[in-house]
């Protein structure tokens, strides 16, 4: 356990709330003290929810702890059963309530409360949130299904010839990154070739949702981190097919289609993209023709980072020059994703380390979580957010999807705009000395008889002459201004300030092509 002013990820028993906050009919009960109950913040200030996650707390106290808190748990499972009638309870503690040994889901499991009782084991102090959710979200269809698992050799039941497949899609959370527009935009994906959506789980689903999971053809594990241990339990208990593409993104989606029609022995060759589909047009035409080569730095969870890598270099033409995740149960796809760009990837949930390879690495543009919008602030590098965790401007009210054909329009929007915004500073600078562009000029358009508006400049004075003589005046090679052409004119300006400042710092009067270069190589490491 580590105290820290940020983390990517809060304690395991932040996992099961978020199972909890994201379905109907399931309350979580929470050994905890009265501090811990702060998680509350997390989903109606942050998610802007309407209305509190269903969590009970047992809020003991410093004076508590010298008598029966175990009678405290037990009266607060109860009055909690009481008030909500949950069709699920679940029971799990925090980190300090761990120490305690109270065991409070063995003591619920004595309780004989008509509804079934889930005991978490959350280890506090050797995992996090992430595990936490994917545990719950496990150890919840597993404890609804067990009773549904056919026996050992017996055969799946075939679909009726002129039903429609079924799918499931398993995964989306509260406090989930888009997870809302996400489930719609899949939905409608799958609708386009035929498929129909049976459950969407936990985001929505009810214990009775998760009884009717066997029912559907196949499962699509959008979010690993929650789903891929209870996807696994399915293909085995069940024999469901585990969809694993994630479509984020123009190519992830094609081939989401393709690995669909390829399970359910579907025809999909004929689809074709939705004329909302602009991504791939907007990122061929000639305006984004400067993105080729950006620089970019990736960092977030797992999913979200391994898929915004190939958006970066297959759809985009950027450079990935960085990349990494906090998540580290999903390290070793990132390891893999690292590998394919030529990258050394960064695992670690400590985000000064993150804060010190964006400085080293000098990228363009940063792809991460609010942690990493924070970092590129202070470093003045345009940054995108792609991951949780979020802060409120990430739960948008509009649709804003990441997934399918609608997801990559937002995410062109998302990530291309910081750089235009770029570029558009560039040319401010640039044109600022300009005789018609510079901050006084008048409107061309009100023609010459307009009075200038540039500023009076009045004489120097003998004061100002002997300062300026003093100041050694840096001058600029013939040869050098000519090579200074031959860049692009919208970094231009930028090469000029870089390499002033490199002669300034070594006290150069006269810039050469050499110190052109040498200015160049230096800012470039």
């Amino acid at each position: 356990m580590q105290l820290t002013l940020w983390s990517y990820e809060g304690p395991p028993h932040i996992g099961a709330m978020r199972i909890a906050a994201s379905m109907e009919g399931v309350h979580l009960v929470l050994h905890a003290p009265q501090g811990d109950t702060y998680a509350d913040l997390l989903f109606t200030m942050i998610e802007r929810r309407g209305q509190r996650p269903p969590v009970s707390y047992t809020t003991f106290q410093a004076r508590e702890l010298g008598g029966d808190t175990a009678a405290l748990v037990k009266d607060t499972i109860q009055a909690t059963y009481d008030r909500f009638k949950p069709r699920v309870l679940m029971i799990g503690e925090s980190c300090t309530a761990e120490l305690i040994q109270d065991q409070p889901a063995a003591l619920a499991q004595g309780m004989g409360l008509p509804a079934p009782v889930l005991s978490l084991e959350l280890p506090a102090y050797t995992r996090k949130e992430g595990w936490g959710a994917n545990e719950t979200f496990y150890q919840l269809v597993r404890g609804l299904l067990k009773s549904q698992v056919p026996t050992p050799g017996s055969e799946r039941k075939l679909r009726a010839s002129g039903v429609r497949p079924k799918a499931n899609l398993l995964g989306p959370t509260a406090l989930g990154f888009r997870c809302r527009d996400d489930v719609v935009e899949v939905t409608r994906l799958l609708d386009s070739i035929g498929v129909d959506v049976n459950v969407v789980a936990p985001l929505g689903a009810s214990p009775e949702d998760l009884l009717r999971i066997p029912e559907a053809d196949i499962n699509l594990c959008l979010y690993p981190e929650v789903a891929d241990q209870a996807c696994h339990w399915l293909e085995r208990m069940f024999g469901q097919p585990t969809i694993k593409t994630v479509p984020i993104g123009i190519g992830a989606t094609h081939d989401l289609i393709q690995e669909v029609g390829r399970v359910l022995e579907c025809d999909v060759d004929a689809t074709a993209d939705p004329i909302w589909s602009r991504m791939p047009w907007y990122s061929r035409s000639v305006d984004s023709t400067y993105l080729t080569g950006k620089r970019v730095f990736i960092f977030g969870d797992a999913t979200h980072v391994v898929a915004s890598a190939r958006i970066a270099s297959e759809e985009l033409g950027f450079e990935v020059v960085g990349i990494g995740t906090y998540a580290r149960e999903f390290a070793r796809e990132v390891r893999d994703a690292a590998k394919r760009y030529g990258v050394e990837p960064l695992i670690t949930d400590n985000y000064l380390e993150v804060e010190e390879k964006v400085a080293e690495l000098h990228p363009e543009l940063v792809l991460g979580t609010q942690m990493e919008r924070h970092i590129a602030k202070r470093l003045g590098v345009p940054c995108a957010v792609i991951s949780a965790p979020v802060h409120i401007q990430d739960f948008p009210s509009r649709y804003a999807p990441q997934m399918g054909f609608e997801g990559a329009n937002v995410i062109f929007d998302t990530w291309v705009h910081p750089l235009m915004m770029g570029l558009e500073e560039h040319l401010i600078t640039m044109f600022r000395e300009d005789f018609e562009f510079h901050d006084a000029a008048t409107p061309s358009h009100l023609g010459g008889s307009a009075t200038s508006g540039r500023p009076q400049t009045t004489p120097a004075g003998p004061a100002d002459s002997e300062a300026e003589a003093g100041e050694a005046v840096m001058t600029w090679a013939s040869d050098a201004e000519q090579e200074l052409k031959k860049i692009p004119f919208f970094v231009r300006g930028k090469a000029r300030r870089n390499t002033e400042r490199y002669a300034q710092e070594r006290g150069i009067q006269t810039i050469t092509v050499e110190t052109l270069y040498d200015a160049k190589a230096h800012f470039g490491r």
